[in-house]
């Protein structure tokens, strides 16, 4: 009995800590905000740091990882101590799933169909299987599916600006309505959550993402899968889980059965998380076990117990998952095409340059970001001006919700490096702001048949006051022009000039045209690609 009590107690911690570690990775999102002044905390990449797939597909893909990348060994050492803890215990989007789970069990009722082990579940190792081998070959785009990715950019580009819309919507209705009851006004109440949220946790008022339905749709999905099986992404999909699965193929701390105690009465299993469990409770694998301890206390027999044994000791209850090599190279083979697939396009193969994908300043040059960024969208939520957009199909498949400028909804601002402050990647590499500054991302050109001057006849300078190039981008150049009257009259034509234009995108955000701007920046002449540089230097111009 005091056993069971001890693990009651250790199911306590467990949920005590799942949900600790999630309002912590909830409090690093909202801690990566910009401050003037303040460099961004390290904290805020801690979780990406510690994740063993990011470190091995960046490796594979890039042959290099940041030094502080290698914080990953701690969890594979813990992994191949304890087995999978990390599932069970402290994974975000673990927890959430094991929320969800918890939801649907109340609404349907607990059945064993949905705690079965099924042969299935070897589809994530499969699944790892052929994104290794993409990233062997540079594909860096199984990272998408990290769950820790996966719920950081959900978070994001997603939740964050949810909720944001929610304040901000509602806190301006009630202060229109001002509603209350005798002097007690609700706008005591709402106006102070508006200014500690617009103080403390959002970047920019009215902040949204292009591409924010699609991941919220996958977000949802594979939540309500949990009402088909329960933890449905960590049995069958999650890349890391299969990854940590095969670290904790013989950990140190085994379950073990006393089978002469044994009914096999199967409540162990209906409990378990991952369906660890052979159906007759004989027998247990530890790559699929989260560690949850759920199966122990609901043993009336108590037949069961976690012990410490030596991974080398061959143990009868221990079951393998039975990958098989036929399956393993299939999917390697599958991998490797899927891979030529998303790179059997012109731009893939660096024969064209879509106009509009415009990378942060520090970007590597485009094969060498895709083969870092995972997509996390930290130097979205860090962004000044809310100007880096997850990519939908600017960058093909492959640089599938990658950061890219939308000078539209935002601009670089010139005197921040915050994105590349915070990847944890390092794809966009660290700047000075003087480097910064002098690196071109774009270039800006005029659609005379819209902008005032060309078009209409009337002046109009926003562009060129907006421009923060010391020496000025955009000047203006006297012409006289004639009005449907005939009166003639001297205005200033706006030019761009190429060699001081970095593309910042400022005066294609502060373009009096709000639907399609007059003034709007292309991917061209950007620093990091020398065939993307259609404006010579006079040294090298030719005709």
């Amino acid at each position: 009995m005091k056993k069971r009590r001890r693990v009651a107690r250790g199911i306590r911690l467990r949920r005590a800590v799942q949900i600790v570690v999630l309002l912590a990775f909830f409090g690093l999102v909202a801690l990566a905000r910009p401050q003037p002044g303040v460099a961004p905390s390290g904290w805020i990449q801690a979780f990406f740091l510690i994740d063993p797939l990011i470190l091995l597909a960046t490796w594979l893909a890039a042959h290099a990882v940041p030094l502080a990348a290698l914080w990953a060994l701690v969890m594979v050492a813990v992994t191949i101590v304890l087995g999978r803890v990390f599932c069970g215990w402290a994974c975000p989007l673990g927890t959430l799933h094991d929320l969800a789970g918890r939801v649907f069990d109340k609404a349907q009722g607990k059945t064993r169909r949905r705690n079965a082990w099924s042969p299935r579940q070897r589809a994530k190792y499969y699944l790892l299987a052929g994104l290794l081998v993409m990233a062997l070959f540079g594909g860096h785009w199984g990272t998408l599916f990290d769950p820790l990715v996966l719920l950081y950019r959900t978070t994001a580009v997603t939740l964050g600006p949810a909720l944001q819309w929610a304040v901000e919507e509602g806190s301006t209705a009630v202060y229109q309505a001002d509603p209350g009851i005798g002097p007690v006004r609700a706008t005591k109440v709402t106006e102070p959550i508006y200014e500690f949220t617009r103080d403390h946790l959002f970047v920019v008022p009215g902040q949204a993402f292009v591409g924010g339905g699609l991941i919220a749709v996958f977000f949802v999905t594979i939540l309500l899968l949990n009402g088909y099986r329960r933890r449905f992404w960590c049995r069958y999909l999650c890349p890391l889980g299969a990854l940590l699965g095969l670290l904790a193929k013989r950990p140190f701390l085994r379950r073990a059965t006393d089978h002469e105690a044994c009914n096999q009465c199967e409540l162990c299993g209906m409990r378990c998380h991952g369906a660890a469990a052979e159906e007759s409770a004989t027998g247990w694998r530890p790559s699929e076990c989260m560690g949850c301890l759920n199966c122990t206390p609901v043993c009336n027999q108590g037949a069961l117990r976690f012990e410490w044994a030596w991974p080398w000791r061959r143990q009868p209850a221990v079951q393998p998952v039975g990958l098989t090599r036929r399956a393993m190279l299939g999917s390697a083979l599958g991998g490797l095409a899927w891979l030529g697939l998303m790179r059997a396009t012109p731009q893939a193969r660096g024969n064209t340059f879509h106009p509009r994908l415009i990378r942060p300043p520090g970007a590597r040059p485009e094969r060498e970001f895709l083969q870092r960024c995972t997509g996390c969208g930290l130097c979205m939520r860090i962004c000044p001006t809310g100007a880096l957009q997850p990519a939908v199909g600017e960058a093909g498949l492959e640089g599938l919700w990658t950061p890219r400028l939308v000078p539209q909804i935002g601009y670089c601002d010139y005197e921040c490096n915050l994105c590349g402050q915070v990847c944890p990647s390092q794809a966009i590499e660290l700047l000075s702001v003087e480097a910064k500054q002098a690196t071109k991302i774009g270039l800006a050109a005029f659609d005379k048949t819209r902008c005032l001057p060309y078009a209409y006849g009337r002046e109009c300078i926003v562009c060129e006051e907006h421009c923060p190039v010391p020496d000025k981008a955009i000047y203006t150049v006297e012409v006289e022009v004639v009005d449907h009257e005939g009166n003639r009259k001297v205005i200033g034509q706006p030019r761009v000039d190429p060699e001081r234009c970095i593309g910042c995108g400022i005066c294609e955000n502060k373009c009096v045209f709000r639907d399609r701007p007059a003034i709007r920046v292309f991917s061209a002449n950007e620093t990091r690609h020398p065939d993307n540089q259609p404006i010579l230097s006079e040294v090298d111009d030719y005709y």
